[in-house]
């Protein structure tokens, strides 16, 4: 099979869409660690300082834009935290899950996907994206399926 795991069911999210409400650059902000954030994309990368250049890291958070804020976080001038490739997907997921929660039509918009699968539809990344094979990580994906579930969860506890 050419694309695995595909079905009518797949849902394609495009994280760096700021008109995609399940997207890191949708202008949702939310607070978290004691500090507001504009975007989870501004979450994201200011993390990847943490500790080592708060700085940084706050020039990050106060960035113009989502696009900004990535292009900050990419510079390889700068020296990410040794521990980045450990706790990304939990950085991600932090992020997300705190967007949902300050904002319901995120959450409602991520609880009526259903069960379907969702995937990163980037061609390009293969630990976010699913890959131009979509046979990648799609990580992206994971994070908001595992948010997804752990919504569910919750509001099926307070039935």
């Amino acid at each position: 099979m050419l694309f695995p795991d595909l079905d009518d069911e797949t849902i394609f999210i495009h994280r760096s869409d700021p008109n995609e409400l399940l997207g890191t650059f949708s202008p949702h902000a939310f607070k978290l660690d004691e500090r507001e954030w504009l975007s989870v994309e501004h979450y994201f990368q200011a993390m990847k300082f943490e500790a080592l250049n708060t700085e940084y890291q706050e020039k990050i958070r106060q960035a113009s834009h989502p696009k900004l804020a990535r292009k900050l976080g990419r510079n390889r001038l700068k020296k990410l935290r040794a521990d980045w490739k450990k706790v990304r997907r939990v950085m991600m997921t932090r992020a997300v899950y705190t967007k949902c929660c300050a904002h319901e039509e995120v959450a409602s918009a991520l609880l009526n996907t259903n069960n379907s699968k969702l995937m990163e539809g980037s061609q390009y990344d293969y630990y976010w994206g699913c890959g131009r094979d979509r046979r990648a990580e799609n990580t992206y994906g994971k994070v908001l399926m595992d948010v997804r579930n752990k919504l569910q969860s919750e509001r099926k506890n307070t039935e």
